[in-house]
């Protein structure tokens, strides 16, 4: 057996590890003589009534441990919380926004994943290309769900010269394992102009939909444009009219799908409603808002929420101001969110500015891949009130620091005011708007993703 185990970080107080005196730096070797191959492996293994653990402890002596801990978790926390290496994407997609990121920036950045285990742990989309048979054969034994698929297209041979790789068309065939054990699954459809539109989107609507309601849903976005896309595959962005198209065709499907299944599977990202300047679909439309994380339906949500807040509020006569900062694509809804709250509470004046990505370029209109420089730059000179509002898709997950590594502290000395990062619900929009400064949070987990734009008075 292969000894190297995996290394214990942290011990839960209270926990059965602890009872145990296992201690942070004593190694898992194995669970019933089997080694553990990840957290999956992991998490399955210790999901029973008794446990024969091995560890060796930092001294070289080695335990077996019998637990009968009746599924209460033994409360170990590893080094890796994968317990495994990272898998990185084989692909070389034609659209693929990492190769269109700038050179200078932290390392991170650049870390191509298509790891089937983040699929499950973080929501990741992965492309299937990375899998072997004991990969699907773990999903189906664990009964692991639901997995997030990135299709691009359902023709074999598209698919295969989207992502430059002669095995992507093959891995296609892996859905239909998932399918017949069951798995739920969602699909993302990364849409490019010329490429996988128009007919063959339409094949890979038609043929995506054999597999529903199993596979819950299905969004279409479009792909992300850098302006540092020189020697890359010549991709051109939608224009308001081929954003259009792309609705119609998804709104047709959608009839079909509701039919069928009581769901409408196929859904357009609020992208390309705003591209094609149409309203929001209504909200029974998004089934759940299954693809929030994709931008579908996060703006109908927000609207809703927002709505919601001020339905049956007073004006407490309070007075304050404060500014919003977000991406070029949803200025008008964040700004008509920010002109309501004013209706009813008159006494807050809110400034709402779209900020222009000078970094990425003008194609990137979403306020996650804002820079801390950008709004630096565009807001210096501004007015700002007593505190700027930024949504937390703008910062790195857990942290307070921008794209370009500009922190929250940084903005706010070369702005000379108080940044409050904001979550993503409609009651935390309005309260942002309405707290005052004393009562500021000076820092937190947020979201507002991409939904915060610039003042044009």
């Amino acid at each position: 057996m292969n000894k190297k185990g995996h290394l214990i970080k942290s011990i839960t107080p209270g926990s059965i590890a602890e009872e145990l005196e296992l201690e942070p730096g004593d190694m898992l070797l194995s669970i019933d003589g089997e080694e553990i191959e990840d957290i999956f492996d992991y998490e399955y293994k210790i999901n029973s009534e008794a446990i024969t653990m091995l560890v060796r402890k930092a001294d070289g002596e080695e335990w077996e441990l019998e637990i009968e801990h009746g599924y209460e978790d033994p409360g170990l926390h590893f080094e890796n919380g994968l317990m495994s290496e990272y898998r990185s994407c084989q692909n070389r997609c034609i659209f693929c926004f990492i190769d269109q990121m700038p050179p200078g920036m932290r390392e991170t950045l650049y870390f191509k994943d298509d790891d089937s285990r983040l699929s499950f742990l973080q929501g990741n989309y992965v492309t299937l290309t990375n899998m072997k048979d004991h990969d699907i054969e773990r999903i189906i034994r664990f009964k692991l769900a639901p997995i997030n698929i990135s299709v691009q297209a359902m023709n074999p041979e598209l698919r295969c010269r989207m992502l430059n790789n002669r095995f992507a068309g093959e891995a296609l065939k892996r859905i239909d394992r998932l399918y017949e054990a069951g798995i739920p699954m969602n699909g993302q459809i990364v849409l490019c102009k010329g490429v996988n539109d128009g007919e063959e989107l339409e094949r890979s609507i038609r043929e995506l939909g054999k597999y529903a309601p199993c596979m819950e849903s299905v969004s279409v976005v479009p792909a992300g444009l850098t302006r540092f896309r020189e020697g890359l595959y010549p991709l051109e962005p939608f224009t308001k009219e081929e954003a259009a198209e792309t609705i119609d065709c998804i709104e047709r499907w959608q009839k079909v799908f509701f039919e069928r299944h009581g769901l409408h599977f196929i859904h357009a990202s609020d992208e390309f409603y705003l591209l094609a300047e149409r309203e929001m679909p209504e909200e029974a439309r998004y089934d759940g808002y299954l693809q929030l994380e994709n931008g579908v339906g996060m703006l109908r949500a927000l609207t809703e929420e927002v709505r919601a807040e001020l339905s049956g509020r007073a004006d407490d006569g309070a007075r304050g101001e404060v500014s919003i900062a977000t991406g070029m694509l949803a200025y008008p809804y964040i700004k008509q969110f920010a002109e309501e709250t004013q209706a009813v509470f008159p006494g807050r004046r809110t400034h709402v500015y779209a900020i222009r990505n000078e970094f990425f370029g003008d194609p990137i209109t979403v306020a996650g891949l804002i820079t801390g420089r950008d709004l630096a730059k565009q807001l210096s000179g501004k007015p700002l009130g007593e505190r700027l509002l930024l949504p937390c898709a703008m910062f790195r997950s857990g942290e307070e620091v921008f794209l370009d590594d500009m922190t929250r502290e940084e903005l706010q000395n070369a702005l000379q005011v108080r940044v409050d990062i904001v979550k993503s619900s409609g009651h935390d929009f309005v309260e942002a708007i309405l707290r005052p400064v004393e009562n500021a949070p000076e820092h937190g987990a947020y979201e507002l993703e991409d939904i915060a734009e610039d003042d044009n008075e």
